[in-house]
């Protein structure tokens, strides 16, 4: 049996920032990551200015910067025949004025390389956590399966959920979210990109004819999400995939040679929605972060950017406590106070989103451009405030002290 002050489930963006913050304060964290690698495909790939900034403090900007990405200045849909920006990331203040579209897994491994230089640091990947220690009521660490499949055990003062949408963690310490209503889920597809085609880096979103997609230029491809009406996946996938080619055709202006790449219905992947909001976001010795506590629908890609500010403030909050070896449940809360409103906000733009756009567009009854759509278009300043909003948010986070370099 393995000990650690921290244990850290989950080496996404939330567990890996943690992670590496923890570390640079002197705190023994051990991070599990159920995979082999970061390289998974349809991961959330928008890294917001709030994270930028963030990387900043940390001494990763220039690192960062020399990674091949796109940068996002503006968010254009096209709603009918009208094309409307809904956000103008270039009125926001600060140094960095765009979102950088970046592979996640370039991203992970960033932090990765940089932890891994912490002396207190560890990452073991391959060790898939099945269950929580409790002992009197307390969190006292977690059940492991390795990847030679021995099951282990990891003690820990403290326990730390990132482990995403279908967190283990929050099941096992028996926290339950409060669920929303949500109209949609979404198939992913790949499209590649002609050479010498028109591809600028851009994400573009189509609402036509009872349809919604929306693509991200990727250099080599375009990553598509198509969105269908919840719980419609196994009766669409009664067509011939086909079908989907015409209606990205129809979406897109794309030619029959680029969507023959989406050659069986294998090539869709299916990304089953959810959204909730857990009431508590700990217990004793235990505490959840990112989308374990707040599950964040796909709108406006806002989850892996909240989640990495959740990170920030529990590394300034907790390290303290954690160097002393005593984490208690005021310490927790204080991380949930922090942060619940940022989720609630964030929570509530996307709802909003859904019913003025999403569920009118998937039902069909989208009869043009929504009022609050056309505001934005007749008062530009208003671009800034929606950029603001969604690339920076409520409360943005900067690095502890601790921590910069």
């Amino acid at each position: 049996m393995g000990t650690t002050r921290c244990c850290v489930v989950g080496g996404g963006p939330a567990g890996m920032v943690l992670g590496l913050l923890l570390a640079r304060a002197g705190v023994e964290v051990t991070v599990l990551e159920k995979h082999r690698d970061f390289l998974r495909d349809f991961r959330g790939d928008t890294v917001h200015p709030s994270t930028l900034r963030l990387l900043d403090d940390l001494g990763l900007g220039e690192r960062f910067a020399a990674i091949p990405h796109k940068t996002l200045e503006q968010m254009r849909m096209r709603i009918g025949d009208s094309t409307v920006v809904a956000a103008d990331f270039r009125r926001i203040p600060g140094r960095h004025k765009h979102i950088a579209m970046v592979p996640q897994w370039d991203f992970l491994d960033l932090l990765a390389s940089a932890a891994a230089g912490e002396p207190s640091f560890t990452l073991k990947m391959c060790t898939e956590v099945t269950g929580v220690r409790i002992e009197r009521g307390r969190a006292t660490g977690v059940r492991f399966v390795d990847e030679n499949g021995a099951s282990g055990e990891l003690t820990a003062d403290l326990t730390v959920g990132c482990d995403g949408r279908d967190s283990v963690v929050r099941r096992a310490a028996g926290l339950r979210q409060d669920a929303f209503d949500i109209p949609m889920d979404v198939w992913q597809v790949r499209v590649p990109v002609v050479p010498g085609g028109d591809h600028d880096g851009r994400v573009f979103a189509r609402f036509a004819d009872g349809q919604v997609a929306v693509t991200m230029d990727r250099g080599e491809y375009f990553q598509t999400s198509y969105l269908i009406r919840k719980g419609d996946d196994a009766r669409l996938r009664g067509h011939d995939v086909g079908w989907l080619r015409g209606r990205l055709a129809e979406l897109f202006g794309w030619d029959d040679a680029v969507l023959a790449e989406i050659g069986s219905w294998d090539d869709v992947k299916l990304l089953e929605t959810s959204m909730g909001m857990l009431p508590r976001w700990y217990a004793e010795g235990l505490l959840c972060i990112g989308d374990a506590a707040h599950t964040m629908s796909p709108v406006g890609g806002v989850g892996v950017n909240l989640a990495v500010q959740d990170a920030a403030a529990a590394a300034r909050i907790l390290a303290g406590p954690l160097g002393r070896g005593a984490v208690t449940t005021r310490e927790l809360a204080r991380v949930q106070r922090r942060r619940k409103l940022p989720a609630v906000v964030a929570q509530r733009m996307q709802v909003g989103e859904h019913e003025m756009l999403l569920r009118p567009a998937l039902d069909g009854e989208l009869g043009g451009v929504p009022l609050p759509m056309r505001m934005l278009q007749r008062f530009p300043v208003l671009r800034g405030i929606s950029a603001y909003l969604g690339a920076v948010g409520v409360r943005p986070e900067r690095a502890p002290a601790f921590a910069r370099r």
